[in-house]
Order: structure tokens, then sequence, then C-alpha cells
């Protein structure tokens, strides 16, 4: 018997009388978490048992559109609107109910709610980020954020959102055409559009093509790492996505180091990091200390503004081709409202006077967000015992689900059908249940960029319903929602494409 095979014998049976101990340890361990999950879970609705260490992590990852609805289920059931759940040593708490998702919204603070965008997302987004942002500092620098979306800033976004929608749609029809027997899908080709759009809008002119290139990987590490289990191991996809995002970030700390300079030289605003940097150098010229404007910083709160546009976007584009396939009535009042308007002849780019009077095309874009909310989920951290009913306390610690997607459907009219109708002058439900539209959040943490987001949704179904025709490629299950990380249509949206314009028209900025 060779020294390492002797070794490891010894090692076997020097053990061999402690193993009863160790597995009475392991009994005890797993009992005392089985106890201490159903002491958290108390009296509302959720497993009994769970599995142990891992929970129900598995069968999140393995099927998360299953298994969020059983958890709404579970909740819609038991009448109290949540219920509880075990993630990887963390206890969940499932929020169904609108006035309950209210409740952590109003209450994200120090001693109340911590909002984290990702159950493990401290990890993954890093310290400066205005996820994590509360009181007086987030105010102050959503202050500061606002002249970004102000209707000057919106309409140089918009000429630019049109050219790169222009130049993608194009792009589609002809990949469409080299096989017209073929669907072709449109996540990841919507999704690339975005990507430009975002960069564009963002940063502009301060990300050359090869950085962009780099940038285009990099986001796709991100996205991937999102949905795996954070296992933050070397070559893991979560260690991936988080050292992704620290690249990110210094590129887009290079991006506002550029425009900072630019912007200090009084030239004009081409992108929104030239817009905030405008407002940073006028404060820093009337002699304000301005925080949180260091250049990583700013990368860090860009990156923040990315991820919100990014997969949200592609959701609701591609929501909106399946939406206006099924819906032919809705279709062909698109058409026809924005061809009083605009035409792909005139070479000339949708205005934001222009953009104003498609109220119709307006409406449906709100339902299209309200029927598919592209961020069905908003975590929160539990920072202290939080009294949430007269019946239960969310213990400190829990990691709580607020769904703002079941909460798009409760109150409104006939909410299980797709009616854009519901926002018109006449029914004007979005006022009548502001408080279950969910779709961009609520209180200190509502979506900024909320305006830019319809903006960019509108645009894209104005010209994707003027310049093309389109069919879907329908198959079992084919609408049916998966995660990625934000919802899609399960078959990634397959459809057929035709040139429905005499010519494209030439597009250029002002």
């Amino acid at each position: 018997m060779d020294s390492d095979s002797h070794y490891s014998h010894s090692l076997i049976t020097s053990l061999t009388p402690l193993a009863p101990y160790l597995l009475s340890l392991l009994i005890l361990l797993l009992l005392l978490e089985q106890i201490s999950y159903l002491r958290k879970k108390g009296s509302i609705p959720g497993p009994l048992l769970v599995p142990p260490f891992v929970g129900n992590a598995v069968a999140l990852v393995r099927d998360p559109t299953k298994f969020w609805d059983h958890q709404s289920r579970v909740a819609k059931s038991s009448g109290l609107g949540l219920c509880a759940n075990y993630i990887i040593g963390r206890f969940v708490v499932f929020i169904r109910d609108t006035e309950l998702s209210h409740k952590v919204f109003a209450n994200v603070r120090p001693d109340a709610f911590a909002l984290v965008g990702h159950p493990f997302g401290k990890k993954l987004f890093g310290d400066h980020n205005l996820i994590y942002m509360t009181g007086q500092d987030h105010r102050d620098l959503r202050r500061r954020i606002a002249p970004n979306f102000t209707p000057r800033a919106l309409s140089t976004y918009a000429a630019l959102q049109q050219i790169i929608i222009l130049d993608h749609l194009k792009k589609w029809e002809r990949l469409s055409s080299a096989d017209p027997a073929r669907p072709i899908s449109l996540r990841l080709l919507a999704r690339d559009m975005n990507l430009e759009t975002s960069q564009t809008v963002f940063v502009g002119p301060y990300l050359g093509r090869e950085a962009r290139d780099l940038f285009n990987v990099d986001y796709n590490y991100f996205n991937v790492g999102l949905m795996k289990l954070p296992l933050d191991l070397p070559g893991s996809a979560f260690r991936n996505a988080r050292l992704a995002v620290s690249r990110l970030v210094r590129t887009l700390a290079g991006c506002a180091e550029r425009s900072r300079a630019r912007m200090e030289r009084r030239e004009e605003p081409a992108c929104l990091v030239d817009f905030w940097m405008q407002e940073t150098a006028k404060e820093v010229a009337a002699g304000a200390e301005p925080a949180h404007v260091g250049d990583v910083e700013i990368g860090s709160y860009l990156f923040d503004f990315l991820f919100a546009a990014q997969d949200a976007s592609t959701s609701s584009l591609l929501w909106a081709v399946a939406l206006l396939d099924s819906h032919p009535e809705v279709l062909r009042r698109v058409r026809e409202e924005v061809q009083t308007v605009w035409s792909p002849e005139s070479d000339s780019l949708i205005t934001g006077e222009m953009l104003s009077r498609l109220s119709y095309t307006h409406a449906v874009a709100r339902e299209v967000v309200r029927y598919r909310a592209p961020a069905t989920l908003v975590p929160h951290i539990a920072a202290v015992d939080f009294p949430l009913t007269e019946s239960y306390t969310i213990p400190k610690g829990t990691i709580v689900f607020p769904s703002t997607y079941e909460s798009c459907f409760q109150g409104f009219t006939e909410p299980d059908r797709f009616d854009p109708d519901r926002f018109s002058e006449e029914r004007h439900e979005d006022r009548v249940y502001k408080r279950n539209y969910l779709a961009f959040g609520a209180g200190a943490h509502q979506c900024v960029g909320q305006r830019y987001a319809l903006n960019h949704l509108v645009l894209f179904i104005a010209m994707f319903c003027t310049l093309l025709d389109f069919e879907r490629h329908r198959t079992d299950g084919c609408d049916d929602i998966v995660y990625v990380p934000t919802i899609c249509p399960k078959d990634d949206c397959k459809v057929f494409l035709r040139r429905r314009c005499q010519r494209y028209p030439d597009l250029s900025l002002p």
C-alpha cells in the first residue's frame, strides 16, 4: 500500500467513530433550517417543507414562469395576497396584492425596505448604484437626472431612435427576404437594436465601434449571469457577469469623462450623458459642489439606465409585435393613425408634435406594457421586522417580491383582455386604476425614464407597422411567457416580414 492510500485509509478509520455525530449534526442543521423557515412563514401560505440548503432554487432556475405562476396562484387562493418560499438559504415572500406592493414601494428607507433589483444584485451591480440609494442623496440625484428627460432631451433622443430603428428594420426585412419560407426570430434582433439604441442615446459619440463590440459581449455575459445561481466561482456564469459589469462601468466612466470635457467647452448636447454633464458643469460654475458626479459613479448610474432600458424595452417590442399580429383591428387603427401624421416618402423624422398626435398608438403602447409588464417583479430586502399586515410581520432579511405584473391585472375592466381603448379619453382607466398600473414601479424608485421608454415603444410601433407587413409564425404555445430575464414570447417571436412602403425613408439628424 503506497503512502497516499495509507493516509486515506487512516483518515477514514479515524473519522468512522465520528460518523454518527456528524450525521446527527447534519440532521440537527436540517431540522433547525426547517424550524427557522416555518417560524418566519407563520400563518401565511407556502410549502410546509422546503428542500435543504438550496430551497426551491432549482425549480426557480429550471422554469421561472411555472415557479412564479405557482406563487401567484397560492397567494391568490389564500385571499391574503402573499405567500412564502425559501431560496438558497433566504426566506422569500411573494406579494400579489396591489396595496401590499404599494406598502413596500412607499417604505424604501434604511429602517424598512431596501430595493435590490435582483436577489443577489449587490454582488452583481457593485457599490455605486442608483438602485440602492435612499433618502436625501437619492432625491438629490434624481433631481439632477431630471434634465436628461426634458422635452428638448427627449426630442434629441427620438431622432437617434428613429434612425437606428429604421436601419435595423431594413436589416430584418433583408434577412427575412433571403429565405421567405423561413420565419426569423426577433428576440435577439430586437435586443441588438435596443442595445445600439441605448448606447447611442446614452453615450453617443463616446463609444467607438470596437468598444461597442466589446460592450455587446460583456452585456451578454451580464444577461446570462442574471438567470444563473449566484455561485461566485472562477468560470461560473455569475462570476463572468460580475466581472463584465465592472468592465462595462469602466467603459461608461470613460464616456462620462469625455462628455464632461466637451460640455465644459459649452458644446451642444448630443446624448443623455451630455445633458447630464451640461447640468453638472452649470452647477460647478455656479459654485456648487454636487455629490455623486465622479466618473465611476456616473458610469455606474449609466449602467443602471442601460439595464433598465435594454431588456425591458426588448420585452415590450416583442410583445407589441405578437399582440398586434393577433389583434388585426388594433393594427389597422394604428396604421391609419400614423398615416395621418407621417409618411415614409416624406424623408422626415417623426417630430415631437407628430408624436403627441399619435394618441391611439400611445394607448397601444401603454396597453402592451400593462398586459405584459416586462419587469414582472421588483425584489426588496426587509431591513427590519416590518408589519406588512395586521396579522403578519415580514422578518428582517426577507427578500420580498412585489409583483408589478400581477397588479396590472387587478382593477382594470376585463384585465385579461388586450384593449388599448381602456386608455382613451372616454374611459381613462390609466387614471381610474392608476394604483394598479405598476409596470414602471411606484414610490421613490419609480422609473425615471418611463417617458423615454414609452416614446421608444411608440416610435417602434409606428415605424414597424408602417414600413413592414408582418405575420407571426404561430405554433402551439408560441405566446407562452418565458423569462430571459424579462418576459418574452416562448418562440422568441418568430415572424415573416415584407416591405410595405414603396421605399424606405431617407432619415438624417436635423
